[in-house]
């Protein structure tokens, strides 16, 4: 009797501290990343709190919650976020995500990785913030920068009201993916930082970025070979190299892109706006291509197309360009040539050039235009495309 009394005691004495945790992980299949041990206090490795709450919310049945709770820090080194899972996942994102320093970095070519996954929803509820800590990287020019977020086979993934900065390179890489909506992403990094992409996508169909404001050191977003069937809406890209087809034909490659569609649109200060870019050697194509309502705030090349983008000499294959549309284009440009079709000696076939009105920032400031073997109709636009051959 004096022995179960004593277990009485001691239970009682330590069960304050074992149930909230069990309690909390368990109800409503709700996984807080502090119940795992997690700190956030930025400077703590939080990267085991991390990976074991999200076992545990892949590991459960039916739905689950995994939240990173917002008005902390947390510090992680690499996580790996990937499946296959029981759960279907809804990720609350909401607290801040910060990445270690060069010297401290553990992960290889990509910091978060999410991964292998079928309806997942990543909402950042407009608090959640990660943060690659790029600068320690910039200045490496040797080094093979890391990617900070990274999405690889994942099937109808939503991804809603996140902050991404300051990556060591591309901000977000979406590879092998079908079925992808990105909505109210901020990404912001330095005009100067170093090849820091906001989106790159390769090998996906079916992706959607929407309602998103892009400040990046290269492409704002850009769409490389397999990709097809891929919009984008209503997001705002500068600084930054503009929303790139492309580059396309590296190595000698194949590759191909189609079925691209950039609506509503605005370019402020980008170096590029509206660009395709293969490079001679290559083959593959890029078709069915669509820039339409598109706002130009002192952009220097507002529509490029580049076909030896990286090589000046002429060889014997080319990447194919065909069945390109700009249409709607209004503002103005601070570069020397505001429409440069710029194709290979195979040429580019049935562009269309449709109500675009693009002028000179500069009052007085010429505006000039370029063609080399660029076929297709031009109607009513300014400046007058003369040199497109039909």
């Amino acid at each position: 009797m004096q022995g179960f009394i004593a277990y009485v005691l001691i239970l009682s004495f330590i069960s304050p501290y074992i149930c909230p945790t069990l309690e909390y992980v368990t109800e409503n299949n709700t996984y807080n990343v502090m119940q795992y041990g997690a700190i956030g206090d930025g400077k703590s490795d939080d990267t085991q709190a991390f990976s074991s709450a999200w076992s545990s919310a892949c590991n459960a049945e039916g739905m689950s919650t995994l939240v990173i709770p917002s008005k902390k820090s947390f510090l992680v080194t690499k996580v790996n976020f990937s499946g296959p899972c029981d759960a279907k996942i809804l990720f609350q994102f909401e607290g801040k995500t910060v990445a270690p320093g060069k010297e401290e970095w553990k992960a290889e070519s990509h910091w978060i990785t999410v991964g292998y996954l079928n309806g997942i929803t990543i909402d950042g509820n407009g608090l959640g913030e990660i943060d690659g800590n790029g600068s320690t990287w910039w200045d490496c020019s040797n080094c093979v920068r890391p990617v900070v977020f990274h999405f690889h086979s994942c099937n109808d993934l939503t991804v809603s009201n996140l902050m991404i900065s300051n990556s060591p390179r591309a901000h977000v890489s979406v590879n092998q993916c079908n079925g992808a909506t990105f909505s109210n992403i901020s990404i912001d990094s330095p005009a100067t930082s170093p090849n820091t992409d906001g989106f790159d996508i390769s090998s996906s169909t079916n992706i959607s970025i929407q309602d998103s404001n892009i400040k990046a050191g290269d492409d704002c977003i850009a769409i490389n070979g397999g990709s097809f069937f891929v919009n984008v809406t209503r997001v705002t890209c500068g600084p930054g190299h503009g929303i790139s087809v492309g580059s396309l034909g590296k190595f000698n490659s194949t590759e191909s892109v189609s079925d691209i569609y950039v609506r509503n649109c605005t370019f402020m200060g980008s170096t590029n706006g509206a660009r395709i870019k293969t490079i001679l050697g290559g083959s593959g194509y890029a078709k069915n291509i669509i820039y339409e309502q598109i706002i130009l705030e002192n952009v220097k090349n507002p529509i490029i197309i580049n076909q030896d983008y990286h090589y000046n000499l002429e060889e014997v294959s080319s990447v194919s360009v065909n069945s390109v549309t700009y249409r709607g284009f209004n503002g103005t440009f601070v570069g020397n040539v505001a429409i440069n079709l710029n194709c290979s000696s195979s040429g580019c076939f049935n562009i269309l050039l449709d109500k675009n009105n693009i002028v000179a920032a500069k009052e007085g400031g010429k505006t000039f235009v370029f063609c080399r073997n660029a076929h297709g109709t031009v109607r009513d636009t300014i400046p007058n495309v003369y040199c497109l051959s039909e």
